[in-house]
């Protein structure tokens, strides 16, 4: 089972920028599907961007061309480097991890992944 302890969250003014961390420990990292999502009050969970172990990414298309997602393997590390941020954005960022190998694009569907972390708040004030 993969531990996963997110960071970077905060408070930043519209068209500001963030860097969330997500450091990862228990199990083999580099096999995964790597994701972000977030969750809203009062929305569901929805998915933002993902990573394979190869470096390939699949992102919503409301953080298309904004957001970032990278994983340092080396360091056990999932970045999202969040530029532009919108008041939309605001909400409790979760990184997550799969524990099999995937073929294709990584899922944006939160019941794919096995592995959570307790999350870091993201607030955008306009």
């Amino acid at each position: 089972e993969v531990q996963l302890v997110e960071s970077g969250g905060g408070s930043v003014q519209s068209g500001g920028s963030l860097r969330l961390s997500c450091v990862a420990s228990g199990s083999t990292y580099t096999s995964y599907c790597v994701a972000w999502f977030r969750q809203a009050p009062g929305k569901e969970r929805e998915g933002v961007a993902a990573v394979d172990a190869y470096g390939s990414t699949h992102y919503a298309d409301s953080v298309k061309g904004r957001f970032t997602i990278s994983r340092d393997n080396a360091k056990n590390t999932l970045y999202l480097q969040m530029n532009s941020l919108k008041s939309e954005d605001t909400a409790m960022y979760y990184c997550a991890a799969d524990s099999a190998p995937y073929a294709g694009s990584c899922p944006l569907v939160s019941n794919y992944y096995d592995s959570w972390g307790q999350g870091t708040q993201v607030t955008v004030s306009s």
